[in-house]
């Protein structure tokens, strides 16, 4: 114990705040044994600073919309309006399926995921995302999208681009397929 008493006084010194700011050393310095704070630009007082600065983001930037709480959905109007959403599009996905000859072409809806399946051109994901309220698409085409449902529109629309789900389908399907769908 005694050959130990000279260590944790050194480490009982590195923990005391520094005179000149209220902010304890870093972890690290304890690591690398270090007998006395450092004042350079990666002790945890810069670090911790750094982080706290405002983004600076340019004033026209794309950034999602804020998220009005007020206009969440209930989980239970949330499922009733999401599982309507679905199953309507997974019967006029199947009979625009009747139309268009495409090879592959697949409709499928198990576990609350319904996936397209379009061969060779490639496969559309839709499911909810219960704790978000949201419907999540994985498009082929535009990629990952996530769709909240807008009251004023009745209709699930993705913050970042304001697009519509139904709509954006219709035209990705058009663009993929060769055939004009309705499913709005």
């Amino acid at each position: 114990m005694a050959s130990r008493l000279p260590l944790l006084r050194r480490i009982s010194k590195l923990l005391r705040p520094l005179p000149s700011s209220p902010v304890r050393p870093s972890r690290a310095l304890l690591l690398l044994g270090s007998s006395r704070p450092s004042h350079s630009p990666w002790s945890f007082a810069s670090s911790r600073r750094f982080c706290s600065d405002p983004l600076n983001l340019p004033h026209d930037s794309q950034g999602a919309a804020a998220i009005d709480y007020r206009s969440v959905l209930q989980e239970d109007e949330f499922h009733r309006i999401a599982n309507s959403t679905i199953h309507d599009l997974q019967e006029k996905l199947e009979e625009y399926g009747d139309i268009v000859q495409i090879d592959g072409f697949d409709v499928d809806y198990g576990n609350e995921v319904l996936t397209l399946k379009l061969g060779a051109l490639g496969t559309y994901v839709l499911n909810k995302q219960t704790p978000n309220r949201q419907i999540w698409l994985s498009s082929p085409v535009s990629g990952p999208s996530r769709f909240d449902w807008d009251f004023n529109a009745q209709a699930w629309v993705y913050r970042r681009t304001k697009a519509n789900l139904l709509k954006l389908l219709e035209s990705e399907l058009e663009k993929l397929c060769g055939e004009p769908v309705n499913i709005s």
